[in-house]
C-alpha cells in the first residue's frame, strides 16, 4: 500500500498582506498529479489545513474542491485529516457525513458527547481492491481538555497526552489483523523538533508540551506528523517525520526544500520512504544577500530584471538595508526603484551597525515583537526584574496559566 504524508497547507494564509491562493491552487494543483501519477492509495493529512480558525469562503472552497477532484481522479483513495492548533476542530468536523462520501476520515477533537471517543481515533485505511490494509490513528492537536486525567506529580498535560497515544493504539490493536500496519497522525511539537524562525505558532511554554519521541511505540510503521514547518526526521527514527509546509511561510524558509513523503508499506512494515520535492510556485528573493548602505541598495534595486508575471504568480521581495541612522521615506524610496518592476516588496529590514555592535544582535523590528510569544516575554520581565532566567519549575507554571488562558477563548 502506498501512502502520501502532508501538512501544514494553512490555506487562506497571507504573505505580508498578500493573498496566496493562486500558490495554495498551484499546490494542490500539483498535488492531485501526484497522487495519480505515484498511484497513490492514501493521502495522510497532519493539520493546520487552513491558516486560521474561521477560513474564508475562499480557502474553504479550494479545501473542499480539491477533495472532490480527488475522489474523482483516484477513486479509491483514502483520505485521513486530523485538526492542527489553527485549525478549528468543530468546523473541519462539521461536515463529516458528506467528507465520509469521498472516502475522508476528519479527526477535529477527541471527545464525543463530552466523553473521549478511542474508536472514532482509529479509522480503516484501505487498498484499491478495498481490503483493510493498515490501521490509521487519528490524533488531533490536543488542548489540555481533550486528553484523559491523570493525577501525577509531573505534567499533567504531558502525561494525559502520552495515555491517550497509548489508549488509541491499543484500540487499534485489538482491530487488526496479522499483516495489517499501524499508521499514526499526530500535530504536535516533538522533543528535538527544529522550528520554522518566524513562520509557527509554537506550541511550548517553558519545553513542557514537548513529547518525546518515545510516545510511539515500535509497533507504529509510520508517524506523519504536522506543525513544525521544516521537513525533518525525529529522534533520528525515518519512521517519524514532519512533512513540513508545502508553501514556504516567511522568508527564513527562503532555502528549504519544501516536500510531501511518499510510503511504501510492506505487510506490517514500512518497505520505502521517499521525499517528493514541491515546486517552488512563487519565488522569494533577498536583495541584497547580506544588508547594505541604501544608495547601494538603491542601484542593485534599479538593474533587478525579471521576466514580465500575472501579479499574482510575481516574486516576494526582502529588501536589507544597513542604516546609520533614521532615514525617513525609506520605504518610498524603494519602492520608486522597484517602480514598473514585476515584484511584490513584502519586507524591508533596517539594520544598525551601531545597535548590534551594542547588543551583539539586530534590534527587533515591529514584525520581530508582533511575534514574541507569551513565554518570550515572562523571560524578558524575569532577567530585567530579578537579572537571570526563570527556573523550570516556574516556567512549567507560567505554561499551564498560559494553557488554561488558551482552552477558555479556543474556538
Amino acid at each position: 500500500m502506498r501512502l502520501l504524508h502532508t501538512s501544514d497547507w494553512h490555506l487562506g494564509q497571507t504573505l505580508y498582506e498578500f493573498e496566496r491562493d493562486y500558490e495554495h491552487q498551484c499546490f494542490l494543483d500539483w498535488l492531485l498529479d501526484t497522487l495519480e501519477t505515484e498511484q497513490v492509495e492514501a493521502l495522510l493529512i497532519a493539520g493546520d489545513i487552513f491558516d486560521n480558525a474561521n477560513p474564508s469562503a475562499a480557502a474553504q472552497k479550494q479545501f473542499y474542491g480539491f477533495l472532490t477532484a480527488a475522489k474523482h481522479r483516484v477513486p479509491h483513495l483514502n483520505v485521513v485529516i486530523i485538526a492542527g492548533n489553527h485549525d478549528s476542530s468543530g468546523r473541519l468536523e462539521a461536515p463529516g457525513s458528506l467528507f465520509a462520501a469521498f472516502g475522508a476520515t476528519v479527526v477535529g477533537n477527541t471527545r464525543q458527547h463530552g466523553e473521549i471517543n478511542l474508536d472514532r481515533l482509529v479509522t480503516p485505511l484501505k487498498d484499491r481492491n478495498g481490503e483493510i490494509t493498515a490501521w490509521g490513528l487519528a490524533i488531533p492537536f490536543l488542548r489540555p481538555g481533550d486528553v484523559p486525567l491523570v493525577e501525577t506529580e509531573g505534567d499533567r498535560y504531558l502525561k494525559g497526552v502520552e495515555l491517550l497515544y497509548r489508549q488509541v493504539l491499543d484500540q487499534a490493536l485489538s482491530r487488526r489483523q496479522p499483516g495489517q500496519a499501524i499508521i499514526a497522525l499526530g500535530h504536535c511539537h516533538m522533543s528535538g523538533g527544529q522550528t520554522s524562525e518566524d513562520s509557527e505558532r509554537r506550541l511550548v511554554i517553558g519545553g513542557a508540551e514537548a513529547l518525546p519521541v518515545e510516545i510511539f511505540d515500535p509497533v507504529i510503521a509510520y508517524a506523519a506528523l504536522g506543525h513544525l514547518h521544516r521537513a525533518q526526521k525525529v529522534g533520528g527514527q525515518k519512521r517519524v517525520r514532519y512533512s513540513g509546509s508545502p508553501l514556504p511561510m516567511s522568508f527564513t524558509e527562503i532555502h528549504y526544500r519544501h516536500q510531501v513523503i511518499c510510503i511504501d508499506l510492506d505487510g506490517e512494515a514500512v518497505r520505502d520512504i521517499v521525499s517528493i520535492p514541491v515546486p517552488r510556485f512563487v519565488e522569494l528573493l533577498r536583495i541584497p544577500d547580506q544588508p547594505a548602505p541604501i544608495d547601494v541598495v538603491l542601484e542593485l534595486l534599479g538593474k533587478l530584471t525579471l521576466p514580465d508575471a500575472p501579479f499574482n504568480a510575481r516574486p516576494y521581495l526582502e529588501v536589507q538595508v544597513q542604516l546609520t541612522g533614521p532615514e525617513p521615506g525609506l520605504a518610498a524610496r524603494i519602492d520608486a526603484a522597484l517602480d514598473g518592476k514585476p515584484v511584490r516588496r513584502a519586507k524591508i529590514r533596517s539594520f544598525s551597525p551601531q545597535a548590534q555592535a551594542e547588543s551583539g544582535t539586530a534590534p527587533p523590528s515591529l514584525d520581530d515583537l508582533g511575534r514574541l510569544q507569551p513565554d518570550d516575554i515572562f523571560r524578558k520581565l524575569h532577567r530585567s526584574r530579578f537579572g537571570g532566567e526563570p527556573t523550570a519549575e516556574l516556567l512549567a507554571v507560567f505554561g499551564e496559566l498560559v494553557r488554561e488562558a488558551d482552552t477558555e477563548t479556543a474556538p
